[in-house]
């Protein structure tokens, strides 16, 4: 017990060196300008890029194949469903093999990269480099040789999705409480998920929705359809969602009951 609660209070010290000031982030940005019709556009969804596994005792990413496995069937189901909805011609990407199915991955990576850095240094105000202080200013991209994908030639814009999920171990829950204690905020898991959408004419990124902290456990279907909700809020040319009409639904007649 002795050796244990003392690994507790190590890990404590090491978060407490790491922790930083939070900033109020944002979630969503657009190039200004850019206006999605529905209707008017082809888009090819990319294979997802999924990592789920544990979050060990330290806060190292523990891989599990299992969860991973099942995030992908789950979250492709969603996906599937909420294609038709997006407004637009929205079309599974076709995997190719050999030199090409690598060079996908590699873009893949670097979108994932650019999410990262605009969510640290333009969605994170405190953090924002000179170049992007302006509320006006977007100014990311993958780079115009995106267009060159094998199976991208038709399409007009290609649709990027990340998601990871870290779930808490039980010694990382153990930590969090030891740090509540000391009045440290430790968070037991992560939950990050980027959605972006990429002109293939230029290779600019029109369109990020991320979050640092998203809802949904994407081992289930549910929590699967709630990411994937999370992650395509606010798509471009997607149809405004009637809102249910209280009134309506109050003054409707009443059902007679069978007799």
């Amino acid at each position: 017990m002795i050796a244990f609660c003392r690994a507790m209070l190590v890990a404590l010290m090491a978060v407490i060196a790491a922790t930083a000031p939070a900033h109020a982030q944002e979630k969503t940005g657009i190039k200004p300008g850019f206006v999605l019709q529905p209707g008017t556009a082809r888009i090819v969804l990319m294979r997802p890029s999924i990592r789920v596994g544990a979050q060990s005792t330290g806060g190292m990413y523990e891989p599990n194949a299992d969860w991973t496995d099942q995030a992908k069937e789950n979250i492709g189901a969603a996906l599937a469903k909420a294609q038709a909805g997006l407004g637009n011609s929205v079309v599974g990407y076709v995997e190719p093999v050999g030199a090409s199915s690598a060079k996908v991955a590699e873009y893949q990576e670097l979108f994932g990269a650019v999410a990262s850095s605009v969510i640290e240094y333009q969605f994170f105000k405190g953090n924002r480099l000179p170049t992007k202080k302006r509320k006006d200013q977007f100014e990311w991209g993958l780079g115009p040789d995106v267009r060159t994908l094998h199976g991208l030639e038709m399409a007009d814009y290609a649709l990027f999705i990340t998601t990871e999920d870290h779930f808490g171990s039980t010694g990382r829950k153990v930590l969090q409480v030891f740090a509540a204690m000391a009045r440290v905020g430790v968070t037991a898991g992560v939950h990050k998920g980027f959605a972006g959408l990429v002109d293939l004419r230029t290779g600019e990124l029109v369109w990020l929705n991320a979050d640092m902290q998203m809802g949904g456990d994407v081992r289930d279907a549910e929590g699967a359809d709630k990411r994937v909700r999370q992650l395509l809020e606010g798509f471009p040319g997607k149809p405004v969602e009637a809102p249910v009409s209280i009134t309506a639904v109050a003054a409707a007649p009443p059902i007679a009951s069978a007799h």
